[in-house]
């Protein structure tokens, strides 16, 4: 999608008057276009109530377990945030409102100099803007930001961010604009913030920097030195990142373990693998059908369709209902799991209730039934996903007649240890030469290797601590043995090669609707789900364990 559709799209939403099932509220002003409520500026008097109305413990139904926070600063900074709510949630939605969709550009660049902002404003004496240029795929690379805080600490801390969003596909379907940071009602939250990259990943990061903010508000100094990264190219397979990251490792010298974003569900740090192709047929490549452009659709009565071709090559890749891979040896090499990890699934399945958890992510149902086995197949194994396809006519709900001379599928296939991207390619090209293929041309747009971490670590220890004192009922990670159990995300690049440091992430807070349509994160939590004010306590009080001043 072009940019200017794009902004045409937005222009659309923006002006449409969508009807959904949640009940709006206006967007919430700026706490510092208001006036400041007596003792709204000493965090220790205790906080005040936000003037937009935004109540920090919401609905709440568990609370921080006061007598296990033991620095003296902590509750100060607590108070800070239930006096700043208001204010730190302005702060997400000026975010949300500069779109940075990667796979188009729209913003991508504004983007990267408003993170660089954040980055000055919390003080940290180098902050720079780099440009990866060409990834060892073709593309060009976008902006990676980096930050160095030295606050004089014993540990210096490393803080993953991904700055970009997902592209708008199916504006029809928002309640609110998706870029304009809208409040509403979904129960059973009375506010959730909506918009595009909420909880992927603006919102959880927003709250990151909202508490160190706060802390230095109240403090003046970090309990531990920071150097931040924050990359562009998240939802492009991190081909941006990955070059920065090979090419600048003296940047994160003297680094002791790295910190992630994430929600109170469990601690992440592991990540599965994950191949991201394009598979193209041609009427040049084939020699039937258009060889230069898209004709006349009356013409298929004489001329063969390499669309028509590209489909029926599609059907040979997996079983009739998707869900197996026919690529010969596609399966081999994976490790199965242990009895220690089989174990932990098992009791994550427990709390697991198929239909809602179903209802919750918007599908009709799971392909397995138990859950266990929902849960198994939701952490662990592989996939061969159609992400996309396009060819010829591409207007919804209108007419005229193409015969297409080229179409294009994408494809995302999750693997494990210890499958590689580059042979599951070579294993995929084996199998369309034999099946009569060999013209169908095979694009690595990305490749993020599988990484395992251990999780008997200060870091992960600190998360966990944090999930105790806030009586977050959480799936506790395997300590003894290395493990993954978990989706996506480049942890490889600090995980062996080329760096190699402890990695955990988990906070309070919440959201949904990752890459989907709504997108939220959860503003005034509900029931055993912190709000926004929780999730940045929450940071605060990790890195306080991690600096081992609590």
């Amino acid at each position: 999608m072009k940019s200017q559709n794009l902004k045409t799209i937005r222009t659309a939403v923006c002006a449409a008057l969508l009807i959904g099932s949640a009940a709006l509220l206006p967007i919430l002003p700026s706490a510092a276009t208001q006036s400041m409520a007596p003792g709204r500026q000493v965090a220790e008097s205790g906080p005040s109530a936000p003037a937009t109305g935004i109540r920090p413990q919401g609905d709440t139904e568990i609370s921080i377990d006061m007598s296990q926070v033991k620095n003296p600063d902590l509750p100060k900074i607590f108070n800070y945030i239930d006096a700043h709510i208001d204010e730190h949630v302005r702060n997400l939605q000026k975010w949300i409102q500069q779109p940075s969709v990667s796979n188009t550009g729209e913003g991508i660049q504004e983007s990267a100099q408003m993170v660089k902002g954040y980055f000055d404003q919390l003080g940290c004496q180098s902050t720079k803007v780099y440009d990866p240029g060409i990834a060892e795929w073709g593309q060009q690379s976008n902006p990676v930001v980096y930050a160095k805080c030295d606050e004089g600490a014993k540990k210096t801390l490393v803080v993953y961010w991904m700055y970009d969003t997902m592209p708008i596909t199916q504006p029809d379907l928002w309640i609110r604009p998706p870029f304009a940071g809208d409040l509403v009602e979904q129960a059973p939250y009375k506010k959730v913030l909506i918009g595009r990259g909420a909880v992927n990943s603006k919102g959880p990061q927003m709250a990151q920097w909202n508490a160190l903010m706060s802390i230095k508000a109240v403090t003046g100094k970090l309990p531990v030195n920071l150097i931040i990264v924050a990359e562009g190219d998240e939802e492009r397979m991190d081909m941006g990142y990955r070059t920065f990251i090979k090419a600048h490792p003296e940047l994160f010298k003297g680094a002791d373990a790295m910190f992630v974003f994430g929600g109170q569900l469990g601690i992440m740090g592991g990540s599965e693998g994950c191949l991201f192709i394009e598979l193209t047929t041609s009427g040049k490549s084939w020699g039937r059908g258009p060889v230069y452009s898209d004709i006349h659709g009356a013409n298929k009565r004489s001329v063969d369709s390499p669309a028509w071709r590209h489909i029926k090559m599609l059907s040979t890749l997996a079983a009739e209902n998707g869900n197996k891979v026919l690529i010969p040896g596609f399966y081999d090499n994976i490790v199965p799991l242990t009895a220690v990890e089989k174990a932990k699934l098992a009791e994550a399945a427990k709390k697991m209730k198929p239909d809602e958890a179903a209802k919750n992510l918007g599908v009709a149902r799971f392909i397995a039934d138990k859950p266990v086995d929902i849960v198994t197949m939701s952490r662990y194994g592989t996939s061969f996903n159609v992400d996309g396809i396009w060819s010829g006519n591409m207007f919804p709900g209108g007419s005229g007649a193409i015969l297409p001379n080229t179409i294009t599928s994408k494809h995302n296939i999750r693997y494990v240890p210890n499958m590689t991207g580059p042979d599951i390619v070579k294993k995929l090209r084996a199998y369309l030469d034999k099946e009569g293929y060999q013209d169908v041309k095979i694009n690595v747009v990305g490749d993020v290797p599988w990484a395992k971490m251990h999780y008997d670590t200060d870091i992960a220890h600190a998360v966990e601590k944090t999930f105790k004192a806030f009586n977050i009922d959480y799936q506790q990670p395997l300590e003894d043995q290395a493990s993954i159990l978990g989706g996506y995300w480049p942890a490889y690049l600090f995980a062996g090669d080329p760096i190699n440091i402890p990695i955990a992430g988990g906070m309070a807070g919440s959201g949904g609707g990752a890459h989907s349509a709504n997108e939220f994160y959860v503003i005034e939590g509900a029931k055993k789900t912190y709000g926004m004010a929780g999730a940045e306590k929450s940071v605060a009080m990790t890195l306080y364990n991690f600096a081992g001043s609590n």
